[in-house]
């Protein structure tokens, strides 16, 4: 039986204009900079580009945010607020960064053993 090679690295693209209805998953990295309206799952990172957006749950071990997000985010490492994101949900992380300018309305729960790690830059906008 041939075994299955299976590239971490491989990183699975929306680009801008396409709009997706459904779940997505994937081994490796996601890169979002169309419009998905469902869970977006990774076994690597995900990152959505300042005109990306995701109406759903978001997991995986890294998340940028650089668009928009209406739903849960769980990163098992670190997530990233740029300062063009929206975030609209709540957040579970072990590492929390947030650019100023960036809005998040939401709750924010630091998981792991040892959050001493965690960072959080500029503020918050609740608007």
């Amino acid at each position: 039986m041939k075994k299955e090679s299976i590239d971490n690295h491989a990183v699975t693209i929306i680009s801008e204009g396409v709009v997706l209805d459904g779940k997505l998953t994937s081994k490796g990295n996601i890169r979002i900079d169309g419009i998905v309206k469902g869970d977006v799952n990774a076994g690597g990172n995900i990152t959505i580009g300042q005109r990306g957006e995701i109406n759903g749950e978001v997991i995986a071990s890294a998340i940028i945010i650089g668009g928009k997000v209406n739903g849960l985010v769980n990163a098992k490492e670190r997530v990233t607020l740029e300062s063009s994101s929206i975030l609209k949900g709540d957040l579970i992380t072990k590492i929390l960064i947030i650019e100023e300018g960036a809005i998040f309305d939401g709750k924010s729960s630091m998981n792991g053993k040892d959050n001493s790690n965690s960072l959080i830059l500029g503020k918050m906008d609740g608007k």
